[in-house]
């Protein structure tokens, strides 16, 4: 007989050594059968529900592995045995003993015969399992306890001392099947966490979560040699830029390349929040502590906590807000609605805005202080109309994408596709062009991209007069109608004039042409105004 206290050991040895249970069972049954009057070992656990056990581990010792019908095809691992409700009660009756009970396999009739006891082991035998047989609850693994069956050689007595010796099997075998059971959970976890990942991004038509920004080698490139200077840093950025010019593509470039990559990106439209619940949502609240209050909340920047938070219309935040967001930029520390602890939090602040939030801070609609907090370093995205280069990659992504999302083949624009989108003045910018995009897919049914049709008949009247070379063509002298173009600069050049050169500000050329001053200076350099002329 092996030594109870060096024999305990070894098995807790190999049960840390291996973490299938299939190799464990191999191992002790190679440890015991043959010392032991004992011919193989079979363990047995139920599935999820406890509806079924599934055989997870089977060891023959040298004395079995002759005629031994356990070492037969019959039990294998993987086999599986339904058992009904009131099976099921008398196994759990059984597994509560927690005895090592001899049970006699080999048909209906000897487990039928059985005391109640030993029917409830008997549940769980496995096909083509006979004789006498040793059988240990192995407790605590699951809904439903594991089992251990130790197949008895054909004329062994079953004395104390080896009942004993089997019983120490019991903790190196529950924990295995413990440490499998949460393995399967984090398997499962994960196969559905892959699923959630590729449903979302099927819904969004991308191929990652974290796609290429189109346009970096392009009109972009400026930008993203700024985002690359900025993303290691913690200070501030606030992206300006016109609606849907891709400000949040800029933001989760910034996040990507930061050391915060691995933590939380979450995006709040400050426009869309209630102004009542603007705090509620961004600094959380208490139970209790309104109306409605029903549970404590965690606000965006807790979530946000070692990530980043796009504050997207940054511009669209109440007053009373932004003195509550200057603290935490200042301090790093929120107070929830109605609670009196003040929480620390690490949050790394994007803001994004459409607005001219110079003119906004005149106006007095927008605080001073918190204006010079947010832009420590300001980006300036240029929309879609100023960079006609990126207009043929963002199709091409495009297409891809809608062809995803609406079921049909990947189609390439033609020649005369990229140069009417290109000449196409794209006001809603990338989120128009995508909108475009989807409706020329779908009216094309798979077979061709209706451009002309999804821009409309309208789309003349805001194209661009362009040359072959992309540059404005020149005024007509001799026509009647002055070119668009020319209209254009003459409008913004008697606003300079009234201006005296000043471009932002209340009564500058921007606020006159009701135009964000980021877009007045670009439209001028690319027309050609020099506005330093009107200065006074």
């Amino acid at each position: 007989m092996p030594s109870g206290l060096n024999w305990h050991r070894d098995l807790w040895r190999e049960a840390c050594r291996h973490s299938d249970v299939g190799e464990l069972t191999e191992r002790v049954a190679g440890m015991i059968c043959g010392v032991l009057p004992i011919t193989a070992l079979v363990v047995r656990r139920p599935d999820a529900d406890g509806e079924v056990f599934v055989t997870v581990g089977v060891g023959v010792g040298a004395a079995g592995r002759g005629d031994r019908p356990v070492g037969s095809p019959a039990v294998v691992v993987g086999g599986r045995t339904p058992v009904t409700r009131e099976e099921r009660k008398d196994f759990r009756a059984w597994a509560a003993e927690g005895e090592v009970t001899v049970v006699e396999a080999g048909g209906t009739q000897a487990a039928a015969a059985a005391p109640a006891v030993a029917r409830g082991a008997a549940r769980a035998l496995p096909e083509g399992l006979t004789g006498r047989i040793l059988a240990l609850p192995l407790s605590g693994a699951g809904p439903m306890p594991g089992v251990l069956f130790a197949l008895l050689a054909p004329d062994a007595k079953v004395r104390e001392r080896v009942r004993q010796q089997v019983a120490l099997l019991r903790e190196p075998l529950t924990t295995a099947l413990e440490n499998d059971r949460r393995m399967r959970e984090l398997v499962e976890l994960r196969r559905s966490a892959e699923e959630d990942k590729r449903f979302l991004l099927r819904r969004l038509g991308r191929d990652a979560v974290l796609e290429t920004v189109i346009g970096s080698e392009g009109g972009l490139k400026g930008v993203m040699e700024r985002v690359t200077m900025a993303a290691p840093s913690d200070v501030p950025i606030l992206i300006l830029g016109e609606t849907g010019s891709g400000k949040e593509v800029i933001a989760r470039a910034i996040h990507a390349r930061s050391r915060r990559s691995a933590g939380p990106f979450t995006r709040v439209n400050c426009g869309a929040i209630a102004p009542e619940l603007v705090d509620s949502e961004l600094f959380g609240h208490e139970k209790g502590s309104f109306t409605g209050a029903t549970a404590t909340r965690r606000g965006w920047f807790e979530r946000s906590d070692g990530g980043t938070l796009l504050l997207d219309e940054i511009g669209e935040l109440p007053k009373a807000a932004q003195v509550r967001l200057l603290r935490v930029l200042q301090d790093g520390s929120v107070q929830r609605v109605g609670g009196e602890k003040t929480l620390s939090v690490d949050v790394r602040v994007v803001a994004a805005t459409h607005r001219d939030l110079g003119m906004m801070v005149q106006s007095g609609e927008f605080r001073e202080d918190l204006w010079y907090r947010l832009a420590v370093f300001p980006l300036v995205l240029p929309p879609l109309r100023e960079r006609p280069e990126d207009i043929p990659d963002l199709v091409e992504m495009l297409v891809r994408r809608a062809s995803r999302r609406f079921g049909l083949r990947p189609r390439r624009p033609t020649a005369d596709d990229l140069k009417m989108l290109t000449m196409y003045d794209w006001p809603g910018n990338v989120r128009e062009l995508g909108s475009v995009i989807d409706r020329a897919s779908i009216l094309g049914e798979g077979r061709r991209l209706e451009i002309a049709k999804a821009l409309g008949v309208t789309v003349g009247a805001r194209t661009r007069a362009r040359g072959t070379n992309g540059q404005a063509k020149a005024p007509d002298p001799t026509g009647e109608i002055a070119s668009l173009d020319e209209a254009v600069t003459a409008h913004i050049r008697r606003a300079l004039a009234a201006a005296r050169g000043r471009i932002e500000g209340r009564g500058g050329a921007a606020e006159m042409l009701r135009i964000n001053p980021h877009t007045l200076r670009a439209r001028m350099r690319k027309l050609g105004i020099d506005w330093s002329r009107y200065r006074v």
